[in-house]
């Protein structure tokens, strides 16, 4: 795995565990000025081709030098990606990403179209490194009539997969504005079930009866950008 200041985490394999008469040799170099020129390759299977899909570092600089002649893949071109025996989503997981789950009494409340959609006291708040600290609402805390259903799914490679909800308030609906974790991973299983509410697509999520800024130092987190 190579962790790199400002990039998602990355996989590389040994060439000798990889199939290489699945691969072709491209055109396509680039430079990277930390690790080198790298060199592409298409992967084709099953009647299926993705082209420079797969690139490596021949001779790589000398502070990468362990990375000769492995293999790293477009994380979005391939169907599954596993550690293990279970799937991961969206990206390889980060050795240096933490996810807090913490119980809190503090009153939270929603307001969306002028209409407070959710109020709770039992709120589970969530703080993942590097990102604002997240509000999971207990579903019955949550006015059932402002909630439609949505076929958006999406992923993340710490909690699972997600599902959403278009929001009805004041008159309007708003497109996905609610995200869930019917199932989640172990490390999020706390969270199963509850709601969170994107910032962007609500009038306010109220914390102690004051706005919730995205970044602000709540439970010891430091602010984020």
């Amino acid at each position: 795995m190579v962790c790199e200041t400002g990039h998602i985490a990355l996989y590389y394999i040994p060439r000798d565990d990889a199939d290489m008469d699945l691969m072709t040799r491209t055109d396509r170099r680039t430079r990277c000025p930390f690790k080198g020129h790298a060199s592409y390759y298409t992967l084709a299977a099953d009647g299926r081709a993705e082209e420079n899909a797969v690139w490596s570092y021949e001779t790589p600089y000398d502070e990468f030098a362990a990375l000769a002649g492995w293999l790293g893949f477009a994380w979005d071109r391939m169907d599954r990606w596993y550690e293990e025996d279970e799937e991961v989503f969206v990206h390889a997981r980060d050795p240096f990403v933490r996810v807090d789950i913490l119980e809190s009494g503090r009153p939270v409340e929603v307001i969306v179209g002028g209409e407070t959609v959710a109020r709770t006291a039992r709120a589970r708040f969530l703080f993942e490194t590097g990102l604002p600290p997240r509000y999971y609402i207990p579903r019955e805390d949550v006015k059932a009539a402002a909630l439609l259903p949505s076929d958006r799914v999406t992923g993340c490679p710490y909690k699972g997969r997600a599902r959403h909800h278009h929001l009805r308030a004041g008159g309007a609906t708003v497109e996905n504005a609610v995200w869930f974790y019917p199932e989640p991973l172990d490390e999020a299983r706390r969270i199963a079930g509850y709601l969170c509410f994107y910032p962007g697509k609500v009038d306010a999520i109220l914390v102690d009866g004051k706005p919730a800024r995205d970044g602000a130092r709540i439970a010891g987190r430091p602010a984020q950008p």
